[in-house]
């Protein structure tokens, strides 16, 4: 399964850096970040909540926007 993530706040690969790591450490997560596009796709091995995924980036100072 993969999902899309807008996020709002990112600026430099330094955010986008702090964002995949973030997403990454969740178990069964795989992340890439687009930082033109505020997104990042996250590909799922196992069934991940919606609500972990907002609060990983969110815990990282950034809004998520919407996960599709």
């Amino acid at each position: 399964m993969t999902k899309t993530i807008k996020i709002e706040g990112m600026s430099c690969s330094h955010c986008q850096a702090t964002v995949e790591r973030a997403l990454n450490a969740i178990d069964g997560v795989k992340a890439a970040v687009d930082l033109a596009a505020g997104t990042a796709t996250v590909s799922l091995s196992r069934a991940v909540p919606d609500e972990v995924l907002r609060q990983a980036v969110e815990e990282e100072e950034f809004i998520v926007l919407g996960i599709a």
